[in-house]
């Protein structure tokens, strides 16, 4: 402690750039399965790789797994996690490219080599054109090196990946100032970025004359779905304008327009020649009254129920079958009760399978417009994918389930009965809808269930600040410390506010992290400066070795643990200098220093990481930050080899590991007053303002008022407090009332003194941040009294 002065400076700089963050996310316990929605998938059928059929899937989580699997069992065989937010699609690309998109808002092409049930791939490019989140994906069957991306800028880019993956040319004058397609529209040139899932971080400096797609200009507004034809001559648009756009992938040129939807256009499928359309959306058959009076023109009288039924149940969702050729809509088919956000087509372009928000999956003949219901499920259903007799449907749940389909005669699905008229109005779909007599379900089991972990819904950051609990889908509450990395308890499908209300600690630390679950996990998010506010004593946090007062920083020694495995593959460690925490660093002292090989007895780069910082091995935590080149990449931590380029990880984080530098910090110390209690005749040991560190103990300051009392005055000046004390005045001080030989006058006898804030006695284990935020409660400086215990 000392004491402030009575104005203060800063006493630190502000950087002049915003630093980068470093996230860090964590697995519970087995990253084989995903831990959020799975947004799409693709099957790579048996035909192509051997023996073995293999399924791709893309989550939320963020990750992309593939799956091998027989008619029985099923397990992952690879976890690609280039992308750093939400997968949204993912298509094959040919027998070994697997192209993806994400809300990261960029385009990824994965290589991978299928040999037996391994796999091995690695991220090739990474394309930033899109301006927002890239939502679809759409391949050319037949000409696998033609690829189109869309998104939520509005924005529709073709892609020719083997040029894109070919050298870059020589440049020329031309080209310096942007590229274009032949019609005139501007391309921005590529930024490319080598991530690979269990390769090392590369990164390749945007060549300044790379590779630009072909642009297809015309949204305003955000694109959902992409559909094309098998040779990659005819691409199909929809999104939040109700309309379709049809575009030459060639030129990027459109080549005309439709209408007939009334709302978002969510999915789009093209035949193989690029003739018929279907197009699945969020339409309503009550916002479609034109199509409900055209009907009584043009059909035979309705009878009055089923005007009723349609009138009072309005909730027949469409999809409808374009003729393109023709520019007109052959056939609106109302089928589902909500949005229709997912379809599959047979090969023959004969029967259509749906699904969509209403969590049902219809099989319905173009034809004769008779549909059946498939099955139900518990979620929505995000998309579909066909397999020889069976159909995989990946919904907003983690899991992924195959079900019978009769793809090659869909005919024996009606036989089953149960079905009914998908035709322009649906009567007969209202009233069953209505009356609650929704015919059974063609089959009430899946073939295959591939299972997923339950996201996470809710989270509470406990008051220790190392601890957060959560609650998942399956309503299971854990409890995990940050770290670590790790689940400490798993408590099961309890109260979450009562285990909350259970845990509570009444303990001040400052917040050193943020915390979110967007990814269906714990994703922590550390900044500068204020991922080192928080410490703690070694003492507290069991680490031996140390003096138990000694401080330590929990966001340094969090680092330290995350980046051990890098730090202990590094081939050339660096000896920096070892520097205090209050030193201040500048960005062009960093990069001097990272390199420093001056040391004093020992640098950060070398000390152990502690036990309480160790991160698991096995379903280890995975990074998430970007370096000073390139964007974000994302990489377990125990994937890390050494030899990646120290400009991918921040320059904060490093200076903090390897050369025990920390930025300038706010809010370390805090300043009160010490008196004596009102009434009492205890001497008064100091005038003014005090300062001491957050967390020091109470009985630090207690220590301090009995070393002012017992060395600044006479022993015989110490008095009672006033209050009724029986036994005399040797109670009012503690053990060591004897003088022993050898000792020295002023040890003979210590007085036994209170701390209290508010009136109220302060437990001496509280720490002064402790004090402050749950006895004090204000704005102002801290006031502490003091006085000689009371004898109870």
């Amino acid at each position: 402690m000392h004491r402030v002065a009575s104005s203060g400076s800063n006493g630190g700089s502000v950087r002049n750039r915003k630093e980068k963050k470093l996230t860090y996310v964590l697995n519970d316990g087995n990253d084989s399965k995903h831990c959020a929605g799975v947004n799409c998938l693709d099957v790579l059928k048996s035909s192509v790789s051997g023996d073995q059929s293999y399924l791709f899937t893309g989550s939320r989580d963020g990750t992309l797994k593939r799956w091998a699997f027989d008619e029985d069992a099923s397990f992952c065989s690879a976890t690609f996690e280039s992308h750093v937010d939400w997968v949204n699609d993912a298509a094959l690309a040919g027998e070994s490219t697997l192209v993806s998109c994400s809300s990261d808002t960029t385009v990824k092409v994965c290589e991978f080599v299928t040999v037996a049930c391994s796999c091995n791939g690695a991220c090739t490019r990474t394309f930033r054109q899109h301006t927002d989140y890239v939502t679809c994906l759409a391949v050319a069957a037949k000409n696998s090196n033609v690829v189109a991306s869309g998104g939520l800028g509005g924005e529709v880019f073709i892609w020719d990946i083997e040029a894109a993956l070919s050298p870059v040319a020589k440049p020329n004058d031309a080209m310096e100032e942007g590229s274009t397609n032949g019609l005139g529209n501007s391309q921005p040139v590529t930024s490319l970025r080598n991530v690979g899932s269990s390769n090392n971080i590369s990164v390749q400096s945007s060549p300044s004359h790379g590779y630009a797609p072909t642009i297809a200009k015309g949204h305003k507004e955000s694109v959902y779905a992409l559909a094309m034809n098998d040779a990659g001559t005819m691409l199909v648009s929809g999104g939040t304008e109700k309309v379709l756009r049809v575009w030459d992938p060639r030129s990027g040129s459109k080549t005309m327009k439709l209408r007939g939807h009334t709302d978002n256009v969510r999915v789009l499928l093209l035949d193989s020649t690029g003739r018929f359309c279907l197009s699945g959306s969020s339409d309503s058959m009550i916002r479609s009254l034109s199509s409900f009076f055209n009907y009584f023109i043009t059909t035979s009288p309705v009878a009055a129920e089923d005007i009723i039924s349609f009138l009072l149940t309005g909730s027949t969702f469409i999809f409808r079958l374009w003729d393109l050729g023709q520019q007109r809509c052959l056939h609106t088919y109302a089928v589902h009760t909500d949005s229709v956000w997912a379809l599959a087509c047979t090969p023959s372009f004969t029967h259509v399978y749906s699904g969509g928000r209403d969590q049902s999956l219809y099989l319905t003949d173009l034809a004769t417009r008779e549909s059946v219901l498939m099955c139900t499920k518990e979620h929505p259903i995000q998309q579909l994918a066909l397999q020889d007799d069976s159909i995989w449907v990946a919904t907003i749940d983690s899991s992924v389930e195959r079900w019978p389909a009769e793809v090659q005669s869909p005919e024996k699905v009606f036989q089953r009965g149960g079905s009914f008229l998908a035709g322009n109005l649906s009567f007969n779909r209202a009233r069953v809808s209505l009356e609650g007599l929704n015919p059974p379900p063609a089959y009430k089991e899946p073939l295959m269930t591939i299972p997923g972990s339950h996201p996470i819904v809710q989270h509470e950051i406990l008051n220790n600040k190392r601890q957060i609990l959560t609650k998942d889908a399956g309503d299971s509450v854990k409890l995990w410390d940050i770290t670590k990395g790790v689940v400490v308890e798993d408590f099961g499908k309890i109260s979450f506010e009562e285990k909350k209300e259970e845990l509570f600690e009444m303990v001040s630390i400052p917040s050193w992290f943020t915390v979110d679950t967007r990814l269906g996990c714990l994703s922590l998010h550390l900044e500068t400066p204020q991922c080192f506010s928080a410490e703690m004593y070694s003492a507290d946090l069991k680490v031996s070795g140390r003096p138990e007062d000694d401080k330590i920083n929990l966001g340094r020694e969090t680092l330290k643990g995350l980046l051990g495995h890098w730090m202990a593959k590094k081939k050339h460690k660096p000896k920096p200098q070892a520097l205090t925490s209050g030193d201040v660093l500048s960005v062009k002292d960093t990069k001097k220093n990272l390199n420093a090989s001056k040391s004093e007895d020992s640098s950060a780069g070398n000390d152990p990481v502690y036990p309480p910082f160790e991160f698991p091995s096995i379903s280890p935590p995975s990074i998430i930050t970007e370096g000073s080149q390139g964007g974000p990449w994302r990489k377990k931590i125990t994937e890390f080899t050494g030899t990646e380029d120290e400009k991918d990880f921040p320059l904060w984080c490093l200076d903090a590991v390897l050369n025990n530098r920390l930025p300038p910090r706010e809010n370390t110390k805090l300043s009160f007053f010490l008196h004596p209690c009102e009434g009492s005749n205890v001497q008064v040991v100091t005038l003014g303002k005090l300062s001491a560190p957050r967390i020091l103990r109470v009985h630090k300051v207690t220590n301090y008022v009995v070393e002012k009392m017992v060395l600044d005055s006479p022993l015989d000046s110490l008095a009672t407090d006033g209050a009724s004390v029986s036994g005399g005045p040797q109670q009012l001080f503690a053990g060591n009332g004897l003088l022993t030989p050898g000792s020295k006058p002023w040890q003979k006898l210590r007085p036994s003194i209170e701390i209290l804030c508010n009136n109220q006695v302060l437990s001496p284990e509280w720490s002064l941040a402790t004090v402050r935020t749950f006895i004090w409660k204000k704005p102002e400086d801290l006031i502490l009294n003091y006085r000689v215990a009371i004898a109870k």
